[in-house]
């Protein structure tokens, strides 16, 4: 895959300032937490709308226009439960600086979703998890399998799937981080892509340890093969960690300003 892909999380109705957005197709708020990301060095967007019951078709195509029509056709995460509401997105999606995403199927009730990323040439993050979180690295194995099948036999590329562990809490889930890892290494044995929502591990936590444990979790995780993850990008700890881990890996050239690059 070359390079780390970030993907930036905070365009998401869990923000009441971006819900309140979204919910009066006001712009401004949007474009400026966006702006900010990419200028940390986000390369896709995570758009979270939410359910949108009512309004996820319209909403998602405008949020999909004016984020790919202020910053040059960024690429998108196109992230809620509402599956007409991603086909709306990416009916009026721009491709020309990457694939949509969509966010997300898993091995139970969300398989579809992998179907309708199939059916329109997009990019998928498959959660490793049935109806409800996977016990251990043989059935995380096991859904990961399925999702994959399902995927191939809708013509999809393995690559256009992104295998997704769950990050899981540190504070209550210690004992299982090592077995996340060892996941990840299993899907990079294979070949395949990964990514997940990396601050799931720091939740909880005072907000002056997060960036330090996200910091050292994307290193390990990129050491074992992860090869994209949802993050805050203005975490600037995390960002130049991760830029340092991509010289390491050799995604990336060493120069003296490489962090600017």
């Amino acid at each position: 895959m070359g390079k780390f892909v970030t993907i930036g999380e905070r365009l998401s109705t869990t923000a009441p300032a971006v819900n309140k957005a979204f919910t009066e197709r006001d712009p401004q708020p949007i474009i400026a937490r966006a702006k900010q990301q990419l200028d940390a060095g986000a390369v896709y967007l995570d758009v979270n709308i939410g359910p949108a019951e009512s309004d996820g078709e319209d909403l998602m195509k405008w949020a999909v226009k004016l984020l790919q029509s202020e910053f040059n056709n960024v690429p998108l995460a196109l992230d809620t439960s509402n599956m007409k509401a991603i086909e709306a997105g990416i009916s009026v999606y721009d491709r020309t600086n990457g694939k949509p995403i969509v966010n997300s199927a898993d091995a139970a009730g969300r398989i579809e979703y992998l179907d309708l990323a199939a059916a329109n040439d997009a990019i998928c993050i498959a959660l490793c998890n049935g109806e409800g979180l996977a016990k251990d690295n043989d059935e995380r194995m096991m859904y990961c399998q399925t999702l994959l099948e399902r995927g191939m036999e809708h013509g999809m590329e393995a690559e256009d799937i992104w295998f997704d562990p769950l990050f899981l809490v540190v504070k209550g889930m210690q004992d299982k981080q090592m077995q996340i890892l060892e996941c990840i290494k299993m899907f990079s044995d294979m070949g395949l892509n990964s990514t997940g929502g990396l601050s799931n591990n720091s939740n909880g936590m005072p907000k002056l340890i997060r960036p330090i444990m996200d910091s050292a979790l994307v290193a390990m995780a990129m050491m074992q093969g992860l090869t994209s993850a949802i993050v805050n990008p203005n975490d600037l700890r995390l960002m130049e960690t991760i830029k340092s881990c991509d010289i390491f890996k050799g995604n990336t050239l060493y120069a003296d300003s490489y962090l600017e690059i």
